[in-house]
């Protein structure tokens, strides 16, 4: 976790780490198992090109099982509006079933707002989340983001998303 593991800490037996290229396809993986909402390889590729140093990967015993990767924009601001800011989005983020509730994807989150705020000066990050994500939810708000609107059918399901946002 170059520079940030002793800001962060870590489930024991779980390293969190920038991903590299080799990391791509069992990224996508991950995301096809955990997520309704897939990605194409290259859609990784452009993230990870894009923002490396705020793509991470969650191992335990030299598997990878997590990643959080992120978008920086310059766009509005989510928490002052009409405002144009340089802000980091939280993409996407996911961890195996059987590697849940252990603090992981906590670790993901605060490695990629440490590495949006230093690395890429973003004044704030957000993300979109599924209303009927509870776990997801609960999380974000231990972390300090806040739910400032409502995506109504964002999903291509029909479900609606909160936009959450925390100032870095």
């Amino acid at each position: 976790m170059e520079g940030l593991s002793r800001y962060i800490e870590t489930p024991p037996n779980i390293v969190i780490r920038n991903v590299n290229p080799n990391d791509l396809l069992q990224v996508m993986h991950i995301n096809r198992l955990c997520l309704p909402e897939n990605y194409t390889f290259s859609f990784f590729e452009t993230l990870y090109r894009d923002a490396p140093k705020a793509f991470f990967v969650a191992e335990c015993d030299r598997k990878i099982v997590g990643y959080v990767m992120c978008r920086v924009e310059r766009t509005f601001s989510k928490i002052e509006r009409l405002k144009l800011k340089k802000v980091g989005h939280i993409v996407s983020i996911a961890v195996l079933p059987n590697y849940r509730r252990m603090h992981i994807g906590t670790a993901l989150m605060k490695c990629a707002m440490e590495a949006l705020k230093h690395d890429y000066n973003c004044y704030e990050v957000y993300l979109e989340v599924r209303v009927s994500n509870k776990p997801a939810i609960v999380m974000y708000e231990k972390l300090g983001f806040q739910k400032v609107e409502v995506l109504a059918h964002y999903y291509m399901d029909g479900e609606d998303a909160y936009v959450m946002a925390k100032k870095l």
